[in-house]
C-alpha cells in the first residue's frame, strides 16, 4: 500500500445489525478506504452495570441508561465479526478490530489480520498492551486523552513485549465527539513523531475532512475517520461521522493531497519544462556589437529569445571578447 493509509472507523455505527454493518463496508470499500474498523466487546466483561454514559453518548438514545445498557445493544459476536472479515475480503477491502476486553482480545490476536489497533481507552492497560507487543504485527496506538508520559508507558510495554518500533505506527487524537478545532492540537502528533522515531498518523472526531487533510500535510501516515449510513441514526458516534457522499469526498480529498506534497525533491516538473524557453531570458546584444569588442554593460542585455545562455553566465560573458559580430537582440554564446 502506497500513501496514506485510510482507515473508515465504523466502531459501533452499525447499532448491532449485520445488514448496517455490511452496508458499512459497501460504502467504505466504494469509496476507497483501505481499511474498515469494527469494535470487538463484551460489555459484562468492559463496564460496570452503574456507569453512566459519557456526556456526548448522553445526546443521543436515553440520557438515563446506563453505559452497559448503551453497549449492549451494540455488540457483534465472534461469529458476527469472522462473518465481516469474510465479507471485508469479498469486497476487497482490509478488516480492522479494536478489542476492548480480554475474552475480545483473544478473539482478534487469532484472527488473520494485518494491523491489530489499540482504542485510546486501552493506552494505560499494561497487560492488554503486553499481549499485542508479543504478536509482534503492525500495531496502530490511539493516544486519546493520554500525556507524553503514558504514551511513553505505553511504547515501552509494547516494545518491551516484542514489537518492533518500525511496526508501530501512534496515532495523535482528540476522544471529544466531535472536536473542536480549538482542541485538535495537531502540533503534538509531530512531537509524538520525534519523540518515540515511529510513524504517526491522526485519528479523527473533527467536522469535515480539514484536519485530516492537514495531518497528511505535516507527515500523518494513517488517517481514521468514523463513517455512518446517516448522521441522524440513533447511537454515540453518528453525529461526529462522515456520511456516504462525504466519506467519498474525504478520500479523495486525501489522495488529492498527497497528489499536490508530491516528493521531497525540487525539480522543473514535466508539464513545465515546455513553458522554460518562453518564460526564461537569455543574454542577447542590445546593440551593435563588432568582433573584437568587450562585452559591457552598455551593449549587452537580457531578454527572453528561446533557447540561448543563460544569464547565469552573465558574469562570464562580461569583459570578454567577442568572436563575431552582432547585431541588436542577437544571442550571444561563449566557450
Amino acid at each position: 500500500m502506497n500513501g496514506t493509509l485510510i482507515i473508515a472507523e465504523a466502531g459501533v455505527n452499525h447499532n448491532g445489525r449485520m445488514n448496517l454493518a455490511r452496508r458499512l463496508v459497501d460504502v467504505a470499500a466504494s469509496a476507497g478506504a483501505d481499511f474498515i474498523k469494527f469494535q470487538a466487546f463484551k460489555s459484562k466483561n468492559l463496564v460496570t452495570h452503574s456507569l453512566d454514559k459519557a456526556n456526548y453518548q448522553k445526546k443521543s438514545g436515553k440520557a438515563s441508561e446506563s453505559q452497559y445498557e448503551m453497549l449492549r445493544k451494540l455488540e457483534l459476536s465472534q461469529s458476527e465479526l469472522t462473518e465481516l472479515y469474510k465479507y471485508c475480503l469479498d469486497k476487497n477491502i482490509g478488516f480492522m478490530v479494536s478489542a476492548f476486553d480480554e475474552e475480545s482480545l483473544k478473539f482478534i490476536l487469532n484472527m488473520d489480520i494485518e494491523y491489530l489497533k489499540v482504542p485510546s481507552g486501552e493506552i494505560t492497560n499494561i497487560p492488554y498492551l503486553r499481549r499485542i507487543g508479543r504478536k509482534n504485527k503492525k500495531v496502530i496506538l490511539s493516544t486519546g486523552m493520554s500525556d507524553m508520559n503514558e504514551v511513553e508507558m505505553a511504547v515501552k510495554a509494547l516494545l518491551q513485549s516484542g514489537l518492533a518500533r518500525k511496526n508501530l505506527t501512534i496515532l495523535h487524537c482528540n476522544t471529544e465527539y466531535p472536536t473542536d478545532f480549538s482542541d485538535v492540537n495537531l502540533n503534538a502528533m509531530k512531537t509524538l513523531q520525534s519523540k518515540f522515531k515511529t510513524k504517526v498518523g491522526y485519528s479523527d472526531h473533527t467536522k469535515g475532512s480539514h484536519v485530516s487533510i492537514a495531518a497528511v500535510s505535516l507527515g500523518a501516515s494513517v488517517i481514521e475517520k468514523h463513517i455512518t449510513l446517516n448522521k441522524k441514526l440513533k447511537g454515540p458516534d453518528h453525529s461526529a461521522s462522515l456520511e456516504p457522499e462525504e466519506f467519498i469526498r474525504f478520500v479523495e480529498d486525501i489522495r488529492t493531497t498527497e497528489e499536490i506534497l508530491g516528493s521531497h525533491q525540487k525539480t522543473p516538473t514535466k508539464s513545465e519544462m515546455k513553458n522554460i524557453n518562453h518564460a526564461r531570458k537569455v543574454i542577447v546584444a542590445s546593440r551593435k556589437i563588432s568582433k573584437g569588442d568587450k562585452f559591457n554593460l552598455k551593449n549587452v542585455t537580457v531578454k527572453r529569445a528561446g533557447k540561448g545562455l543563460s544569464p547565469l553566465f552573465w558574469d562570464k560573458v562580461i569583459g570578454s571578447v567577442a568572436k563575431k559580430d552582432y547585431i541588436a537582440d542577437q544571442k550571444i554564446f561563449i566557450k
